[in-house]
């Protein structure tokens, strides 16, 4: 199963006789909340979803965006008519990160066909897709989560794995190397981790680097498909991106999603900085 579609690829699918359910999941970091864009113009049938209160539980001590409780995540995706034998596509403004987010949760939680649009909405209207304003009236789904799909870490997890694997870093490299941290209390990065910012496995326009050129790309930092390898960021949003890039080259990989906002927030885990590995 493929992870990403291309708009192309989902403007034909739209067209079969069973097409796959879309979850829009627009979202920026601390930007604007992203049902005024859905309301204004979406992908038709298009279902919304919003990421800090469908795809996270409130922010505490295990981060800015922790996992949903998860009868409330069922409860959200079976409204937005997700059930078990429909094929599911997840599209954001075209970053990337929000879609992904939605993608790893749903796979982490035993959906078995999901996938994210390359490009986002952006790509959607670049190939003459249509945008609607009329929103669905959506069949309730049947989902129900049957979690461990996808391997995850916690704290202690993600520093084991540091020491004997390859724990790739998210973040900007500034952030990594304890430059700047313009949100969590303390900058730097889990000692022993990789720097490995998500920005860089895109083009300019937000579609995935292609298969081979990611592979390099994650081959030159360690991660390849015989390695144990695992990603955090700030948040466990743009490592959720991370991780589907990696699974686009082949290299499977745990998400951490407590990140760095919930390593940060203990003053007795260790922290390292600067450009190497610590």
């Amino acid at each position: 199963m493929h992870a990403i579609i291309t708009a192309s690829d989902l403007m034909s699918e739209l067209a079969e006789e069973q097409p796959p359910l879309l979850l829009d999941v627009r979202w920026q970091l601390g930007g604007p909340p992203g049902r005024p864009a859905y309301e204004a113009g979406h992908l038709p049938g298009a279902v919304y979803v919003d990421l800090d209160t469908e795809l996270a539980a409130p922010p505490g001590k295990t981060g800015r965006h922790p996992l949903p409780d998860l009868s409330a995540f069922a409860a959200a995706m079976r409204r937005a008519g997700v059930s078990q034998d429909r094929r599911v596509v997840a599209y954001d403004g075209g970053q990337g990160w929000a879609a992904a987010r939605a993608w790893w949760l749903l796979r982490w939680a035993g959906h078995p066909s999901v996938r994210v649009l390359d490009g986002g909405l952006p790509a959607w209207t670049a190939v003459g897709g249509a945008l609607t304003t009329d929103e669905p009236d959506a069949a309730e789904g049947d989902f129900v989560p049957r979690p461990g799909a996808l391997p995850l870490l916690e704290a202690d997890d993600a520093a084991a794995l540091a020491r004997r694997g390859v724990l790739l870093d998210a973040r900007a490299g500034e952030r990594y190397r304890g430059e700047v941290e313009p949100i969590d209390p303390v900058g730097g990065h889990i000692p022993g981790a990789v720097s490995a910012p998500t920005v860089e496995n895109v083009t300019a326009d937000g579609h995935f680097l292609p298969a081979d050129r990611l592979a390099e790309r994650f081959a030159a930092l360690g991660a390849t498909e015989d390695a144990e390898v695992g990603v955090y960021c700030g948040s466990g949003v743009s490592a959720a991106h991370q991780v589907l890039a990696l699974a686009v080259a082949g290299v499977p990989a745990a998400l951490y999603v407590g990140s760095w906002s919930e390593w940060s927030s203990d003053g007795g885990r260790p922290v390292a900085t600067g450009p190497e590995r610590g």
